[in-house]
Parts: C-alpha cells; structure tokens; sequence
C-alpha cells in the first residue's frame, strides 16, 4: 500500500516521545506505535463527545492492527499523528493512522486501528450511532 501525504488525515495530534520509548537500537520500539494509535483514537473520541470512558453506554473493542514502518523516529522527537477513517460498518469502523515527523508530509509509519462498539454491560455488538457516524464521516 503506498504511503499517503499529510493531507489526507483530518485530525492531528503531537506526541512527545519519551526516553524510555527508544529501544536498545535507538529507535522508537514497534510496540509503542500501537500505544500513539490508541492515544490518537481515544482522544479523538473524547475530544468530540463521542465517549467518555467512564459513563458511555456504547464502547469500542479493538479487533484488529496493523502498521508499516517507513523510516525510524526516536527519542526526543515531537510526532504528529494523522487520523482518518475509511470505513463505517453497522457496528464497526476502521480508522487510519499516520505518524509523522514534525513537517514532513510524509509519515514514517502508517497503521490502522479497528474498533468494533459494543454495549458496555453486555460487550455484544451496538449499531453506531446517527451522532457518532456523522462525526465520524468528517475523518473521511
């Protein structure tokens, strides 16, 4: 899959590395990137109202992950991460991440991020709401 420009996520948010990302090569562990995918989701989804952790009836379970790594970051490096959306399921959504170096409109990885939303009692699969599916169009 060929690596897509900056313009083509919709939200940003900067990250700060921190010292004990880098592993023993000096570079940012493959690991971590899950961590920013995460990161980068859930604020979205504060962030807009969508979710609050604490008292949404509706959740989102991870299903899937996945990433290419194009060039290495490392500790310090502040990264901006892109996040879009490229599909909208009855119950599901799958969400793309780039991460980039500050002013690069290249991303040095790119990964994408399933969420499937469940009831919150039950985690049986609940429809998306008319709400969070309009929010959800604007990352396309």
């Amino acid at each position: 899959m060929p690596q897509k420009n900056k313009n083509c996520y919709q939200y940003f948010l900067e990250i700060q590395t921190r010292w004990n990302d880098n592993d023993m090569y000096g570079h940012i562990n493959n690991a971590v990137y899950y961590f920013w995918f995460d990161t980068l989701v859930n604020n979205f989804l504060i962030e807009t109202g969508l979710v609050d952790p604490h008292v949404s009836e509706s959740i989102g379970l991870v299903v899937e992950t996945g990433c290419q790594y194009f060039a290495p970051l490392s500790y310090p490096e502040i990264i901006t991460a892109g996040l879009r959306v490229s599909k909208i399921g009855s119950s599901s959504v799958r969400y793309e991440i780039g991460l980039f170096k500050q002013g690069a409109k290249k991303p040095c990885a790119e990964g994408h991020f399933i969420h499937v939303y469940v009831d919150a009692q039950t985690r049986k699969p609940k429809p998306i709401s008319s709400k969070m599916r309009e929010k959800l169009k604007t990352l396309m």
